[in-house]
């Protein structure tokens, strides 16, 4: 099994935590061989920023690739820019609250997730990346739920704890989503 992962969005929307959250807790929970690719430059000052995941039972040649199982997108910029390389049968997650943009591909499924409506109904406009890692793992299962969750635990809840509940409250939302849409 390898699961080849493009993540892009403005900067600021967390699109780089996403990225680092799935490599962590694959890296370190898991017997899992993974890359972390964070695309750093100009993106950081309001264009869209990227990170490539890659997550294999084997080891794994090279972090970046033409082609990717699964793409997510948190704006239209994003989705003009990558959508050309997510392969046939590959899953699309985008941010429905602000991709506007039509999809004209009907090789791929389409998971819709309104993550900044729902981060902005939580009271809290920046855990927007961890529903979005919640669907992805709700529709992928790439990484078992719990690993994630332990990850977050760690990563998240030491950092500002009181923040935790928040974050792991947005997890189970995006991942509900996710798994309802495999």
């Amino acid at each position: 099994m390898e699961r080849n992962l493009i993540v892009a969005g403005f900067g600021g929307q967390g699109v780089m935590m996403l990225g680092t959250l799935l490599a962590q807790a694959t890296c370190e929970s898991t017997d899992k061989h993974v890359t972390y690719f964070p695309s750093y430059g100009a993106e950081m000052r309001g264009g869209t920023a990227n990170c490539y995941v890659v997550i294999s039972d084997d080891e794994i040649g090279a972090p970046v690739m033409d082609a990717v199982e699964d793409l997510i997108v948190m704006n239209d910029p994003s989705l003009n820019r990558f959508l050309p390389k997510l392969k046939k049968d590959g899953i699309l997650f985008i941010n429905s609250s602000i991709v506007v943009s039509p999809i004209e591909r009907d090789d791929i499924k389409v998971i819709k997730v309104p993550v900044t409506e729902m981060a902005l109904e939580m009271g809290n406009p920046k855990v927007l990346n961890i529903i979005m890692l919640g669907a992805y793992i709700g529709a992928t299962e790439v990484v078992p739920k719990e690993v994630i969750i332990e990850t977050i635990k760690n990563k998240l809840g030491k950092k500002k704890p009181e923040f935790l509940p928040m974050n792991l409250e947005a997890f189970e939302k995006g991942f509900a989503i996710g798994a309802a849409a495999k």
